[in-house]
């Protein structure tokens, strides 16, 4: 739609530029007819001259000088004339053509311009996916690196509660990884969010990570292992525990 108004701009502006050329043209032509009309009269001013030179007196021939020399005069002011209407001629589509190149460079410069964001957008759209599971993938490292402070802090309380959940810790356990889970199915998931531990769902409440640098899962929820604390030292799920004892 730009391209078409900028089109009728144009026409618009170049609509006069037939009807001044021809203006110019026929002036010229005009100047080249009184040029020669000028040459044949100071061809026959000079032949009187010479012809009849001996016979004038003074007077005479400084006036037929005189009038040769004005026709020469009024011929070069004609040429004069003609090379600056020429000039004018030139300038005049001259400027069409400047305006015209500046505005096609302009176009093109705005069209590399769009390619180039219409790249850098798709470019974007197309890291955006995993730039942001990346960044999710970090999220359970802070349960994992989670400061002594705070854990020896809490850890009389949750001391406490372990003794509390022992003696049921088959159907408890079981009650917490099915209340979480009911909790993590009710949270709006994004189809990007990395999935964790056994019962394959996304990072949410406290996390531990498998000390086997080869364990398929990695990360697992407190309440899926029947955690309610980190425990000291190295920590292996059950999976690795059984092969580690296989070996």
């Amino acid at each position: 739609m730009a391209s078409a108004l900028y089109l009728e701009q144009y026409l618009d502006s170049i609509e006069n530029l037939p009807f001044e050329l021809q203006r110019n043209f026929t002036l010229m032509r005009e100047l080249d007819q009184r040029s020669f009309d000028l040459l044949r009269e100071i061809d026959q001013l000079s032949d009187e001259y010479l012809g009849n030179v001996n016979e004038m007196g003074p007077v005479q021939r400084t006036d037929q000088l005189k009038k040769v020399k004005h026709a020469f005069q009024k011929s070069h002011d004609y040429s004069d004339d003609k090379v600056n209407l020429a000039m004018q001629t030139y300038e005049m589509v001259d400027k069409h053509i400047r305006r015209l190149d500046a505005d096609l460079a302009r176009f093109e410069a705005e069209i590399k311009n769009k390619e180039m964001e219409n790249l850098s957008q798709m470019a974007t759209q197309q890291s955006s996916p995993q730039s942001s599971s990346k960044k999710r993938k970090k999220k359970p490292l802070v349960s994992k690196k989670k400061s002594e402070t705070d854990e020896e802090s809490t850890s009389k309380k949750k001391k406490k509660k372990l003794l509390g959940e022992e003696s049921n810790q088959s159907d408890g356990g079981i009650g917490c990884i099915v209340t979480h889970s009911a909790d993590v199915l009710d949270m709006p998931v994004d189809p990007n969010e990395p999935t964790y531990c056994l019962c394959h769902q996304v990072s949410y409440g406290e996390m531990i990570g498998c000390d086997n640098p080869e364990c398929p899962i990695e990360w697992f929820h407190f309440a899926c292992v029947g955690l309610t604390s980190k425990p000291k030292g190295k920590w292996f799920c059950q999976k690795c525990n059984n092969e580690r004892r296989k070996k």
